[in-house]
């Protein structure tokens, strides 16, 4: 997440995802396997699993992730604490770095001679296509089978993690992980301050520009903004492309399905709209030279209306803001289910280089069964397979997350994040989008530079 930074981010759902898939009924819905993945994987299907790693005798594990935010890096310390608590015989090593940081040095640490056992590899053609197409991880389908991952994940999100052998097709073959939690990019707002300018909690972007411009009219500043880890353009980009291109649209351009383009319309009017708030003030001054986490910081103090993010900054902005801060999606009109980009978190993998991948496989199981899911709930995340009894306070911002990710899925509502759509878009769009917000760029140039990559990307195929 996309787009942490995110992590996410980025990071990611394009079928429909009933509420009861992504709950704890996740399990009644037994999805399967898509795609022939365990015929794509018959080497490792073969072999047998260890599922006790106090059998594998002394064990140092590596870990990479991208878990900095303060409820990712709390879940994870604790999970990682009990595993080692569980099997003394297990030493885990974790090394834990920014979205960004990762990016640009996990594929050095996966092809060098020591790589690390796990990691979290984002989705998409980027990072998980090129390392599946380098030979750098390896399918997990009969762990997913052992531990019965593919019936309690939807097959949405596990398709999310699958590749061709070869890397080139995205959401069939095998399985390359599986992800802890789910996450969408909303609006974050200060209650006190929306109330004292007479506005309701918006729910399209009508209402959202609206308010935008009387904050910006009353002195108080719109939005709380900071591109410098470039990864925050993805999202904002995200969020007005969602309203202004619609669900079918996003998907065929992320998806690469139907022939849409980059320079179609909608997009053209999403580049256009966020030029307009640059232009306008609603991000503030500086804000390309201004990171993510100060952005978040100046919110949670109260010096902006809004932040647009997504529901990893919760377990931030709560401890400073408690009930004053709230969350939501937006709809395309009124009337309309909320669209956004979401759907889980980095994917957790087995290095194909790993010396104990079994341990590795367990480590990922301990992680993501309904006890590492509820740790994860219990830090302020918002797990992908939530437990059933999973209630936060009334009126906290967690119950607002957990409340738009039904809303949002519920209704077929989630999105890919945008730089899924090939190995060099996320460059592209970043700083597209910092070249276009601070003036650079014009919306026509800018929708023309993503369709030269979406091209050039096809044609390669």
């Amino acid at each position: 997440m996309s787009v942490r930074t995110r992590p996410h981010r980025h990071r990611r759902i394009a079928a429909a995802l009933t509420v009861a898939c992504l709950t704890a009924a996740a399990a009644a819905c037994a999805p399967g396997p898509s795609g022939g993945s365990s015929a794509d994987s018959t080497d490792n299907s073969a072999k047998p699993v260890s599922t006790d790693p106090a059998k594998a005798g002394k064990v140092t594990l590596t870990e990479w992730d991208q878990n900095t935010d303060p409820g990712t890096n709390a879940s994870t310390a604790a999970l990682n604490k009990a595993f080692m608590q569980k099997y003394p015989n297990v030493t885990i090593k974790r090394v834990s770095r920014s979205f960004s940081d990762l990016k640009t040095t996990l594929k050095l640490a996966l092809s060098s001679a020591n790589p690390p056992d796990v990691v979290q590899a984002n989705q998409g053609y980027p990072d998980m296509g090129a390392f599946v197409k380098a030979g750098l991880l390896q399918p997990v389908d009969r762990y997913a089978k052992t531990y019965g991952w593919n019936t309690s994940f939807p097959s949405q999100l596990l398709d999310l993690n699958r590749f061709s052998a070869d890397g080139k097709t995205w959401k069939t073959g095998n399985l390359y992980g599986v992800s802890q939690t789910g996450e969408i990019v909303g609006i974050y707002y200060n209650k006190a301050k929306l109330q004292s300018l007479g506005l309701s909690v918006p729910t399209t972007l009508q209402e959202f520009e609206t308010a935008l411009a009387k904050a910006k009219a009353s002195g108080l500043q719109p939005i709380s903004y900071g591109d410098a880890d470039k990864s925050p353009g993805i999202h904002i980009f995200g969020v007005i492309q969602a309203a202004t291109a619609g669900k079918d649209g996003v998907r065929k351009l992320v998806f690469n399905t139907g022939g849409a383009k980059w320079t179609d319309p909608g997009t053209l009017k999403a580049a256009t709209t966020l030029r307009s708030w640059a232009d306008k003030g609603y991000l503030g001054s500086g804000f390309n030279g201004q990171s993510e986490d100060q952005a978040v910081a100046s919110f949670a103090q109260g010096k902006a209306l809004f932040l647009v993010d997504g529901t990893w900054q919760a377990a931030v902005v709560e401890p400073k803001m408690k009930q004053n801060v709230g969350f939501t999606a937006l709809s395309p009109a009124a009337g309309q289910p909320p669209l956004t980009q979401g759907g889980e978190g980095l994917a957790w993998a087995v290095t194909s280089k790993s010396k104990h991948p079994d341990v590795a496989a367990a480590y990922i199981n301990f992680l993501v069964d309904q006890q590492g899911m509820q740790v994860s709930a219990d830090h302020g995340n918002l797990p992908a397979l939530p437990p059933a009894d999973h209630k936060p306070a009334a009126d906290s911002v967690y119950a607002g997350v957990l409340d738009e990710w039904k809303a949002v899925s519920q209704k077929d509502g989630l999105l890919p994040y945008l730089d899924y759509t090939t190995p060099t878009f996320y460059d592209t769009l970043t700083a597209g989008v910092q070249e276009l917000t601070a003036g650079q760029l014009t919306p026509a140039k800018f929708t023309d530079q993503l369709q030269s990559d979406y091209a050039s990307f096809q044609q390669s195929k």
